[in-house]
């Protein structure tokens, strides 16, 4: 009886033994060794392996990361799988890959397949394959994300043209045409200058989670009075820009807070608006979507003038009306698709709920509107 108790104990050793090897095979484990061709003299380097396209797409949260002195061969022995590989110069010695507010790296960084991103980095064309049947190898070159391409207003910055479209649904009645227009699509990504389609930021204070700018946004005309005879008489509503300031906090889980006031700068209709708004941005395939909720106000000088109708204008079937200010909720995304790592399509779509105070106007027969911009960019 006892024989037989040492060997079902024997017998079950055996098995915890050959379970705990299997466990730990040597063949789960990949390594991947690292040339510089430019590599720093001093600083330590630290070398970051995503496994996700969210956490890429923001470089944040890395599921690995080790450290290297300056002239360390560079080798790291990692579980099989696909990864996005971001190696990046510590130059301050804080240990953290330092960036200004909207994201880019201020430090020299290379990524795996010496892929150079124009926007938020895209995991497909970083990703490495790692095995264990062979050591991985890449031979890359650092760079700065923002370098000399091109300066305006002092800052140094990535600059791209191309053609872009901006338009918005019409909510009057009886109207045939809905506001929208082509233009030139310049976009520069500069340290404290962002300009992408019809909308354009100066950075004047800030850190890494939050910042104060100065910011300029095109607002189409809402109508000419010949789009519908519900609207003849009234004159046109023109394209202005508004211009005011914008205050951005990162809060956690990477959420966007934004709120902004601006005027019209052409004084077309004396008004304001301000914009409140939540956004949050996830990587999928080559695009990055951001979809945002908010809150819109317009000034009763600018409700009136794209909603109200003037005495002197009343008729029977359009009598006098004059607005007060409103508050339209907000729902959309913002996308970014990258064709190649030079091509790029940008733009943003939203659905815009309009206020009693606007739908209660004489020259209205919808309660929302959509609106958008698009446009197609080469950046250098």
């Amino acid at each position: 009886m006892a024989s037989r108790c040492c060997a079902m104990r024997a017998a079950a050793l055996r098995g915890l033994v050959l379970l705990s090897a299997l466990i730990t095979l040597p063949g789960t484990a990949a390594e991947l060794d690292i040339e510089l061709t430019n590599p720093p003299a001093v600083g330590p380097l630290y070398v970051l392996l995503f496994e996700d396209a969210d956490t890429f797409g923001s470089l944040r949260t890395a599921q690995y990361r080790e450290r290297f002195d300056a002239g360390q061969p560079i080798r790291l022995s990692v579980p099989e799988g696909d990864y996005a590989v971001l190696l990046f110069v510590d130059e301050n010695g804080n240990g953290e890959l330092d960036r200004n507010f909207i994201g880019i790296p201020r430090e020299p960084i290379a990524l795996s397949n010496n892929y150079r991103p124009k926007g938020p980095p895209n995991f497909n064309r970083a990703r490495l394959t790692l095995s264990d049947d062979a050591p991985t190898q890449q031979t890359l070159s650092l760079s700065q994300i923002l370098g000399d391409t091109g300066q305006i207003l002092g800052d140094t910055g990535q600059w791209g043209v191309g053609i872009g479209a901006v338009g918005q649904t019409s909510p009057y009645r009886g109207s045939t045409k809905q506001p929208g227009t082509v233009i030139p699509a310049i976009v520069y990504i500069g340290e404290k200058l962002q300009w992408t389609g019809p909308r354009i930021r100066y950075t004047l204070a800030g850190s890494t989670d939050w910042r104060l700018a100065l910011q300029g946004d095109l607002r189409l005309g809402a109508y000419e009075e010949q789009d519908s005879p519900f609207l003849a008489g009234l004159g046109d509503r023109d394209t202005t820009l508004m211009l005011g300031l914008a205050w951005t906090r990162e809060l956690p889980a990477g959420i966007d807070f934004t709120v902004s006031a601006s005027q019209d700068l052409f004084d077309r209709s004396g008004g304001q608006q301000a914009e409140l708004s939540l956004s949050r941005g996830f990587q999928w395939g080559n695009w990055r979507l951001s979809p945002f909720v908010g809150l819109n106000w317009l000034s009763a000088d600018l409700a009136d003038y794209e909603f109200g109708v003037p005495t002197e204008a009343a008729t029977a079937e359009r009598p006098a009306y004059q607005p007060s200010s409103a508050v339209n909720p907000e729902a959309g995304v913002t996308f970014f698709y990258e064709i190649t790592q030079g091509w790029q399509m940008v733009g943003n779509i939203g659905v815009e709920q309009l206020d009693d105070e606007l739908t209660d106007s004489p020259i209205v027969d919808e309660e929302r509107l959509m609106k958008g911009f698009v446009s197609l960019t080469y950046t250098f």
